[in-house]
């Protein structure tokens, strides 16, 4: 297994080729080529030093200019003496001796070359002015490069980062005997393991204080939208909004083609999208509601017997009365009951209807579980083990009816998460855990190597 740390520096570089191979020991390596050149920080350190040098010349030609001003004031004050002077001249020369005429002769050539020197110093800056609008000019230009650099390399590390984990796990599959079913298909023993952890960033809010919401893809997508992103982020366990994302690089870049306010607020985490529609607990009830995603129209129905305001909600978050989970079969909801004493039901949603169709009841108490979700009509339970490690230890199969105990650890990059959801579209477990976006690969068993440890035996 390759250490989370080394793809997390990985990440951090600006990788141009890697790959994954497997040594002598059947232990699978990263190779990694860095480029000649990474992120231009001698760039950056250029316009550092020419920003500080523009300013220093500004404060300079600042200062200038108000001297300009003083001395302006100053040589306008002596000419307009020297006119009233030479007036008082020309109206009676015969009073003007000598020695008048020649302060007078000797006053004019002193403010001549007192304007000649400010002309001078005048015609100094003016160059300055110029030179200082191109740098910024320039500045600008560089600026926005390194803006467009910027950009595009982040996307391009990663396109090259979500190549290497691909690598990495095609790596790992050959060292163990799990494997990938077919999308859609049930032919397998139930879940081997879980990946690591795939951190892919903050949600649309860039806050780490939106800890309440979710996202991922529709598990059921109309034609054309196979591709679409959903997210939905909160301060609060209540629920009011959701963003719409054509594709995964239109959700790294943050730019939603769809955005709504809902009217019909929610409780919880756990929602979900599925064929177009958008589920969630309806607020402040122990009703089911959905949002139809393209007339925004809403419908409500009721949960029969299930329990609700926060009263059998799972460990982890508070108001989880009702976690909606999709997979290979269908729509789920997972909840408890008074009549359940707080165990975990689990009822099959008709769609069409947006009725019950069948539920179960298990025998797991609902507030010792950290989350659950659903695969192949199997019900799977998750507790915390540590800070860092989460483990899938309890699992109900509503084909048999069975439930056992079995250990599956994973890894966590953050103690707290309120949402974790399997998406059958691409067999991966969706997180949302401190406002981040992560997500794990999901393996299975083969038929013959299905091994369980039964709750009663």
């Amino acid at each position: 297994m390759v250490p989370a740390l080394l793809l997390f520096a990985l990440l951090r570089s600006t990788l141009t080729w890697a790959s994954v191979d497997v040594d002598n020991k059947g232990q699978c390596l990263c190779n990694v080529l860095l480029p000649a050149t990474t992120f231009p920080t001698h760039t950056m350190d250029r316009l550092d030093q020419t920003s500080v040098q523009i300013s220093h010349t500004l404060e300079l030609e600042t200062s200038k200019v108000q001297g300009y001003e003083s001395k302006l004031i100053i040589y306008t004050e002596r000419l307009e003496n020297l006119k009233l002077r030479v007036e008082e001249m020309e109206k009676d020369p015969n009073k003007m001796t000598e020695l008048e005429l020649e302060n007078l002769k000797i006053e004019i050539k002193q403010v001549e070359a007192l304007i000649a020197e400010l002309r001078g110093s005048v015609q100094t800056s003016s160059p300055t002015f110029h030179i200082l609008q191109a740098e910024i000019h320039n500045v600008t230009t560089s600026l926005t490069q390194l803006e467009s650099y910027d950009k595009n390399k982040v996307l391009e590390l990663r396109r090259k980062y979500a190549e290497l984990q691909q690598d990495i796990v095609e790596c790992e599959e050959l060292q163990d005997e799990s494997f990938t079913p077919e999308i859609g298909s049930c032919n397998h023993g139930g879940i081997s393991n879980i990946s690591m952890p795939y951190i892919v960033q903050l949600g649309a809010h860039v806050n780490e204080g939106y800890l309440y919401g979710g996202w991922g893809r529709d598990s059921k997508p109309k034609p054309g939208f196979e591709e679409m992103y959903w997210y939905s982020g909160y301060t609060s366990p209540y629920t009011y909004n959701l963003y719409l994302y054509s594709d995964y690089t239109n959700l790294l870049l943050r730019q939603q083609f769809k955005y709504f306010v809902n009217d019909y607020k929610g409780y919880g985490n756990n929602n979900i999208m599925h064929g177009n529609y958008y589920y969630y607990n309806c607020y402040n009830t122990g009703n089911l509601c959905r949002i139809n995603a393209t007339t925004f129209a809403v419908e409500t129905r009721v949960l029969p017997d299930a329990a609700w305001n926060n009263k059998f909600s799972y460990s982890s978050a508070t108001y989880q009365d009702f976690d909606f989970a999709a997979d290979e079969n269908g729509l789920w909801v997972i909840y408890a009951t008074e009549a359940s004493k707080g165990n975990m039901v689990l009822s099959k949603i008709n769609v069409d209807a947006f009725s019950v169709e069948q539920t179960w009841v298990t025998n797991i108490f609902r507030r010792r579980v950290s989350n659950a979700f659903m695969v192949c009509g199997v019900l799977y339970a998750t507790r915390q083990i540590n800070l860092n490690i989460e483990e899938i230890f309890y699992k109900y199969d509503t084909k048999t009816g069975k439930e056992s105990y079995i250990s599956i650890p994973f890894n966590k990059q953050y103690e707290g998460f309120v949402y974790l959801d399997y998406n059958p579209a691409d067999q991966r477990l969706y997180m949302y855990s401190k406002g981040y976006y992560i997500y794990y690969n999901v393996k299975f068993q083969k038929l013959q190597q299905q091994v369980e440890v039964s709750m009663y035996s």
